[in-house]
C-alpha cells in the first residue's frame, strides 16, 4: 500500500520545482535561493515533474497533500486523485504533506491559503490535481514516445506502466527517469481529456487511508508525541477572560516546586518553565493564587444565560435593524398578505470543540531570535508559521514549520492566532532553548474558542392552500468572523458568513425568503466548530418546517418532499433515508424524526428515532440513519466512516454539550462537566452513500447538522412538547414535560 513521509527535523538539500500557483513547471531553484529552509518542499524521492509530484528509479512515487490529516482522510484522498490521472501503480505512491507555500498548494476553495477547513478540500482540490497528474502523465508519455521513435497517441498507460500495443513494448515510470525531460512549461490539459467516471481505477474504489495502520500499531506521531533535543516544558497560566492581562504577579510559590527553571511574564498570562510537563503544570496551579489581573477586554462581567436573554429581545424587536444576509423575493410582503402566520423563538448555547489532543506545540528559536523551528498539529500550516514570526517580529520565511497528524481539529485549530504556536516561540525566546508547550484539558476548556450563542426569531406565512411562501429570519448572534479573521471580517462589511451560513433555504420551494443578521459582540472567544453556522441554523429551519407541518396537519416528511420538489437530488436522499428508517411503520414508545440539509452542495437526508426518559428528562437516540450525496465520491467506506463520526459529534452538541460563562470566564472545567457523548449514548447508525457524476462535495462536517433537528423532531412527535433550545439537556426536557 502506498506511505505517508512527514516533513523531518532538518533541512532538505535538495532543491524543488516551483511554479505560478502550482499550474506551470519550472527549473529547480537551488537552497541559497530560498533564504530558509522553511519554504522548501520535503524530502521526497526522485525526479521532480512539478511541485506536486517526483518520481524515483525505484518506481517510487511522492505526490504532495495539500491538506493537513486530522482524521478526515485528506492525506489519503487528495494524493489518490491525483494518483489517477497519473495512472500511478497506488501500492508505490508515497504522500507528502505540502510546506507551507500558499501560493502553490494554497486551497482555491479557501480563498488560495493553505486551510484545512469548512470540508473544502476534496471539493476544492479535485480539478486542479486530475490536472496536475494528468500533466505528468503526458510528460511520461512525450519523453517515451521520443526516446521509443513512436507517435504519442500510439502509447497508452497501465498503473506505472507506459505501453506500446502495437510492438509490445512496456517500461515503467521509475525507468523513464533516467532519460526524462522536464518541459518548462506544463502540457495544456483540457477537461474534456481527463478520465470518464467509467474509467477510474482509484477514484470511487475504497483503499485502506494510509495512516490507519500507525494509528492502530501505536507508532503515529502528532505534536503531543514529539520530543527535541535539549527540549524542556512550558505552561500558561491565561486570564480567565479574553483581553485580559497580568497585574501583579507572586512568584515565589511557583518557583520553589521542583524542577521550575523559570517564570516568564507574557502581554497575556504567566509562563513557567521546568524540566517536567508536570512540573510545569504543578508551577502553573501554585501561580495562580499569587497573579492579579487588569480587567481590560469586553467580556469582563458577562453572564451566558443573561446574553441569550438579551439576544432574544433584539430578535424578536422588529425595531432592531438587521444587516441583510439572504434574500428572494419580498419575504416582507408575502406576510402582509398571508393566510396564516406561524413564529417561533430558538436559543443555541456555546459549545467547545473537545477535541481529543488539547493544545499544544514546539520551538526552537535562535540564540539572535531571528529565526525559529516549530513543530505543531495545525489545519492552517502558513497561519501558523506566521504567527510564530509576528511573535518574534521576522520574515515568515524564517520560521522553519513541521507539522504532524492532529489529535482532532474541528476549527479550534484553524484560526490566524495559533496562540498556541505563540506560547511556545514566545518562551522558547526566554529560554534560549526548545521549549515544548502543552495545554491540560482545563486549560484547553478555559480557554476555549467556542461555537456562538444565537438567538432566533422566525415567522413564516402561508397561503390560503396551506403553503410556505415567506420565511423570515433574525438572528442574533456572537460574531465569529471578526475573532478568526478580523482582517477579512473588515473587508465583508459585517456580513459574518460563518455565523449565517445555512440560513438560505435554496433546495425548498419558498418563493420568499429573508435572513438578517443581528450584530452582537460579547467580547467570548468564538471560532467556527464543525458545522459552523450551519449546526444552529439547520436546527433552526429544520424544527421551524416540522411546526409548520404540525400547524397544517400534515407529515413532516411529505412537507418536505413536497417542497423538495425543485431539488430531485433533495428529494432522493430524504426519501431513501426515510425507507431505510421505514418511515411510516408505527412504534411502540419511541419516534421518528427527519431532517434534510443541502450544506455546500453535499445533500443529506437523517431520521432518528428516540426514546424519553419522563421520570429525568434522558432522551435517547437509539438508531440513525443518513443518506449522503456528495457527488462522485472519492473514497466511499472513507465518507461512510465520516458519517458516522460526523453523526456522533452531533449527538453530544444536540443533548449535553454547553459552555456557560459566568463574569467572563468559562464556568466548565474538562469532561465530568462538559459531557461529551459516552459510548453507552451511540445508537445504531446506518449510512448510505448516493454516488452521483457530480463534482464531489464536502463531507467531514455536514452530517453534523443533522442530528439535533432530527431528534428534535422526533422528540416532539413521541411527547407532544417542542424544545426550541439546544442543547436538549435533561434538564430542560424534563422541566418542558412539566
Amino acid at each position: 500500500m502506498s506511505q505517508m513521509a512527514y516533513p523531518n527535523t532538518g533541512v532538505s538539500r535538495r532543491g524543488f520545482m516551483i511554479g505560478i500557483a502550482g499550474l506551470t513547471f519550472a527549473v529547480a531553484v537551488g537552497r541559497e535561493r530560498l533564504g530558509h529552509a522553511a519554504t522548501e518542499a520535503p524530502d521526497s524521492a526522485g525526479t521532480p515533474f512539478n511541485p506536486w509530484v517526483s518520481i524515483a528509479p525505484s518506481g517510487a512515487i511522492s505526490i504532495i497533500a495539500p491538506a493537513t490529516e486530522m482524521g478526515q482522510g485528506s492525506l489519503t484522498s487528495l494524493p489518490l486523485i491525483l494518483a489517477e490521472e497519473l495512472d500511478a501503480d497506488w501500492s508505490k505512491v508515497v504522500c507528502v504533506p505540502a510546506p507551507p507555500i500558499d501560493k502553490i498548494y494554497g486551497n482555491p476553495a479557501m480563498f488560495g491559503v493553505m486551510l484545512t477547513a469548512h470540508s473544502l478540500s476534496v471539493q476544492g482540490y479535485f480539478t486542479p490535481l486530475r490536472t496536475f497528474g494528468a500533466q505528468v502523465r503526458a510528460v511520461l508519455l512525450d519523453n517515451v514516445a521520443r526516446h521509443w521513435r513512436v507517435p504519442p497517441a500510439e502509447l497508452s498507460t497501465e498503473p506505472s506502466v507506459v505501453v506500446h500495443a502495437k510492438s509490445g513494448r512496456r517500461i515503467g515510470y521509475g525507468d523513464i527517469v533516467s532519460f526524462a525531460e522536464i518541459p518548462a512549461v506544463a502540457p495544456d490539459i483540457k477537461p474534456e481529456a481527463l478520465k470518464k467516471l467509467h474509467e477510474f481505477r482509484l477514484i470511487g474504489h475504497d483503499v485502506m487511508r494510509i495512516e490507519l495502520p500507525t494509528k492502530v500499531n501505536g507508532s503515529a506521531k502528532y505534536a503531543i508525541d514529539l520530543q527535541v533535543p535539549g527540549m524542556i516544558y512550558g505552561a500558561i497560566l491565561r486570564s480567565p477572560v479574553l483581553g485580559g492581562a497580568p497585574d501583579k504577579v507572586d512568584v515565589a510559590a511557583a518557583k520553589a516546586v521542583a524542577g521550575v527553571t523559570d517564570v516568564v511574564r507574557l502581554p497575556y498570562g504567566v509562563g513557567v518553565l521546568a524540566t517536567t510537563p508536570w512540573a510545569a503544570f504543578d508551577a502553573k496551579s501554585a501561580l495562580e493564587p499569587g497573579v492579579t489581573w487588569r480587567r481590560s477586554g469586553k467580556a469582563w462581567g458577562f453572564d451566558s444565560d443573561k446574553g441569550l436573554d438579551a439576544f432574544a429581545a433584539d430578535a424578536r424587536d422588529l425595531k432592531k435593524p438587521t444587516v441583510e444576509w439572504y434574500k428572494q423575493g419580498d419575504a416582507e410582503a408575502a406576510l402582509a398578505t398571508a393566510a396564516a402566520i406561524i413564529e417561533a423563538q430558538y436559543r443555541c448555547h456555546y459549545a467547545y470543540h473537545a477535541q481529543m489532543e488539547p493544545l499544544n506545540s514546539i520551538a526552537s528559536v535562535s540564540a539572535a531570535g531571528d529565526a525559529a523551528e516549530v513543530w505543531c498539529g495545525t489545519q492552517f500550516p502558513t497561519a501558523a508559521q506566521a504567527a510564530a514570526a509576528r511573535a518574534l517580529g521576522i520574515p515568515n520565511e524564517r520560521i522553519k514549520l513541521n507539522y504532524t497528524l492532529l489529535g482532532g481539529g474541528f476549527g479550534r485549530r484553524g484560526d490566524y492566532a495559533e496562540e498556541y504556536v505563540v506560547d511556545a516561540v514566545l518562551l522558547s525566546k526566554s529560554a534560549r532553548r526548545p521549549v515544548k508547550v502543552m495545554w491540560t484539558r482545563e486549560d484547553d476548556v478555559h480557554y476555549g474558542h467556542f461555537r456562538p450563542i444565537t438567538a432566533h426569531y422566525l415567522r413564516g406565512g402561508l397561503d390560503a392552500s396551506g403553503k410556505l411562501i415567506a420565511y423570515h429570519q433574525r438572528l442574533a448572534g456572537d460574531r465569529v468572523l471578526l475573532a478568526e479573521n478580523p482582517v477579512f471580517f473588515r473587508k465583508s462589511h459585517g456580513r459574518d458568513y460563518q455565523l449565517m451560513g445555512g440560513t438560505e433555504l435554496t433546495s425548498y420551494d419558498i418563493p420568499n425568503q429573508y435572513a438578517g443578521q443581528i450584530p452582537q459582540y460579547t467580547g467570548v472567544r468564538t471560532a467556527p466548530l464543525r458545522g459552523i453556522g450551519d449546526i444552529a441554523n439547520k436546527f433552526v429551519a429544520e424544527v421551524f418546517l416540522d411546526e409548520v407541518a404540525h400547524e397544517r396537519g400534515v407529515d413532516p416528511l411529505q412537507l418536505r418532499l413536497e417542497m423538495l420538489k425543485i431539488t430531485p437530488r433533495g428529494q432522493k436522499v430524504l426519501q431513501r433515508a426515510a425507507e431505510m428508517a421505514d418511515w411510516s411503520r408505527k412504534r411502540d414508545n419511541t419516534a421518528l424524526g427527519c431532517a434534510f440539509a443541502n450544506y455546500n452542495d453535499t445533500l443529506l437526508g437523517g431520521v432518528a428515532e428516540v426514546s424519553v426518559d419522563r421520570a429525568t428528562g434522558w432522551i435517547k437516540v437509539h438508531k440513525f440513519w443518513a443518506t449522503i450525496d456528495c457527488g462522485i465520491p472519492v473514497q466511499p467506506d472513507n465518507i461512510v466512516a465520516q458519517t458516522e463520526g460526523g453523526i456522533v459529534f452531533g449527538l453530544g452538541l444536540a443533548l449535553t454539550e454547553e459552555i456557560s460563562i459566568r463574569d467572563g470566564a468559562v464556568e466548565q472545567s474538562n469532561f465530568y462537566d462538559y459531557r461529551v457523548a459516552r459510548m453507552n449514548d451511540v445508537p445504531d447508525v446506518h449510512v448510505e452513500v448516493i454516488a452521483t457524476d457530480n463534482h464531489p462535495t464536502g463531507v467531514g462536517q455536514m452530517p453534523v447538522v443533522l442530528v439535533t433537528p432530527a431528534v428534535n423532531n422526533a422528540v416532539a412527535r413521541l411527547t407532544g412538547v417542542r424544545l426550541r433550545e439546544s442543547p436538549m439537556t435533561p434538564e430542560r426536557m424534563k422541566k418542558a414535560l412539566g
